[in-house]
């Protein structure tokens, strides 16, 4: 997989997340995007070798939210 399509295929996935953050959690981009960005679910999203990037968005969301929940976020 190109680098090009690595990156595409990790902003849409952090796209959707972000608007799942907003919709779930009634809170603004900027907090969705410090939130997501500050996360271990979007450092392990960033690197190729974990394939999250080719899961659906959903299931990566689960690991944010459960992050979330039981972690430091």
């Amino acid at each position: 997989m190109s680098d090009a399509a690595f990156k595409y295929m990790k902003e849409s996935v952090a796209t959707d997340l972000a608007d799942y953050l907003i919709c779930d959690y009634n809170i603004s981009l900027v907090e969705a995007l410090s939130i997501l960005y500050n996360s271990d679910t979007y450092s392990k999203l960033s690197q190729k070798e974990t394939g999250l990037y080719f899961q659906s968005s959903k299931y990566v969301y689960s690991f944010l939210t459960d992050e979330m929940r039981f972690g430091s976020i």
